[in-house]
């Protein structure tokens, strides 16, 4: 008698930091012979979805298109105008900008159809939706399919109820504050709950969405934010309690570190690898991919690498499209190293000799840096960047640069070293990483949670 189809659903955004914890455990499921896996994301991600499985190593993924990645939603594709506003200094006109940006049933409405007619076809008994795809959260619930949340943020920033003086997301503010900062979380809450009501570009979209939503037949439970949250069956957390504030989470969450991929991912690499090798202490430079430098920002990078050396080293990954911005490679210092692109980042992460991570605080890049014990130095970059590099702070793995914008090489240089060279940074980091090893944690973790909120049982449980 065969078994009862399960199948598992992958819905994402092509944002890196988005899909790839997804493209993890979706490798982890196909290589213990899941059955029925399904993956639906913009066709620019097709090639590497259907590379799962295709060695022979697992169960072939099958790939479901929802169309042409949307420029608009993809922080890397931004053009000039919406990157200065959604980077801009006052975190709540950014938070606005970036609402005022990506809240339009333009977005929705395609991505929704095509969905539906995937979930047609497939028959999900999961969706495993990564948390800033409304249209994956909202068809679910209308069908009643279960689904589960992927969200690499802080718990509390995934939260539907904080208490009463908590910082609200996005606020970048401490637990701890003033009486300034009070007032002005309190103000960025009243301001993001009236927002809707008080903006005319926004009334007029919350309307479109009304009338978006009967069209598209999205139940009223389905329409509400929240639901993504309340209504899930899970909610898989990419970051630790101890890396919050102190606050109640709810049952459902499931607080599982970094998940990655086994590792060296690039085991071939030799050339970065050797550079690590031959260098004791090394800083690793990684602002993302959204992050754009102008002249004067590159050559402040390059004057704090020239102040550290003789101590460190540093290894920055610097976009090709930046490259034109550097001073001539003759007057570079001996101890720093640009790349382009790098093979692998966790595996430079992983590297014994990488003792910092110099980040913008992404959610993704966060957690990997703690998962393999490295402390940081945060430059917020925009909305939950800030969140995370206010924890970081305060949970002592780490420090935050004064200003929002440009690079001051008296204070990075000054913070990186005191990172590298304050022996309870290290200390602290290593902690975190030592949590995100404990059982029930990282990708094998989630993918035993996955399995059971699905009723599957592999065809083969080998690790």
């Amino acid at each position: 008698m065969s078994r009862p189809r399960r199948p598992i659903l992958f819905v994402s955004s092509p944002d890196r930091g988005l899909i790839n914890p997804l493209l993890v455990l979706a490798k982890e499921l196909s290589r213990r012979g899941v059955p029925d896996l399904y993956f639906a994301t913009s066709d620019n991600r097709r090639a590497e979805v259907e590379a799962i499985g295709a060695d022979g190593t697992g169960t072939r993924v099958g790939f479901r298109s929802l169309g042409a990645p949307i420029p608009e939603l993809s922080s890397g594709s931004w053009d000039d105008e919406t990157y200065r506003a959604v980077t801009q200094e006052s975190r709540w006109k950014a938070h606005k900008a970036l609402l005022r940006h990506t809240f339009d049933t333009r977005f929705r409405d395609g991505t929704y159809r095509a969905l539906a007619t995937v979930t047609d076809e497939v028959e999900p008994a999961l969706m495993v939706v990564d948390s800033l795809l409304h249209a994956g959260f909202e068809l679910a619930v209308t069908r009643g399919i279960p689904h589960v949340v992927s969200a690499p943020f802080p718990p509390s920033n995934a939260m539907t109820k904080l208490p009463k003086g908590f910082p609200v997301p996005h606020s970048g503010l401490p637990l701890e504050m003033t009486a300034k900062q009070r007032r002005a979380n309190t103000l960025f809450g009243v301001k993001r709950k009236a927002f809707y009501v008080t903006d005319a570009l926004m009334r007029k979209r919350i309307v479109e969405y009304s009338q978006s939503n009967k069209e598209l037949g999205v139940s009223k439970l389905a329409s509400k934010y929240s639901s993504r949250i309340d209504e899930a069956a899970a909610v898989f957390v990419y970051s630790l309690a101890e890396l919050d504030y102190p606050v109640d989470i709810p049952e459902h969450f499931r607080l599982l570190g970094a998940i990655l991929p086994p590792l060296p991912e690039v085991p071939a690499e030799q050339e970065v690898r050797g550079w690590l090798d031959r260098h004791e202490s090394v800083v690793y430079l990684g602002f993302g991919t959204v992050a754009r430098l102008d002249e004067e920002e590159v050559g402040n990078v390059v004057e704090v690498a020239r102040r550290l050396e003789g101590k460190h080293a540093v290894l920055w990954r610097l976009p090709a499209e930046s490259w034109h911005l550097l001073p001539p490679a003759d007057t570079l210092p001996a101890n720093l190293r640009t790349e382009k692109w790098l093979p692998s980042q966790l595996d430079v992460l992983a590297h014994p000799h990488v003792r910092a991570h110099f980040t913008h605080g992404g959610g993704n890049g966060f957690i990997e840096s703690l998962y393999f014990g490295k402390p940081l130095l945060l430059r917020p970059l925009f909305v939950d960047c800030y969140d995370q590099a206010v924890r970081g702070r305060d949970t002592g793995v780490g420090l935050v640069v004064e200003r929002a914008h440009g690079i001051d090489v008296d204070d990075v240089t000054a913070k990186l070293t005191e990172v590298l060279e304050n022996p309870s940074f290290t200390a602290r980091a290593r902690e975190m990483a030592r949590l995100q090893r404990e059982p029930g944690r990282g990708r094998e973790g989630a993918a035993d949670l996955l399995l059971s909120l699905a009723e599957v049982e592999p065809a083969s449980t080998a690790r």
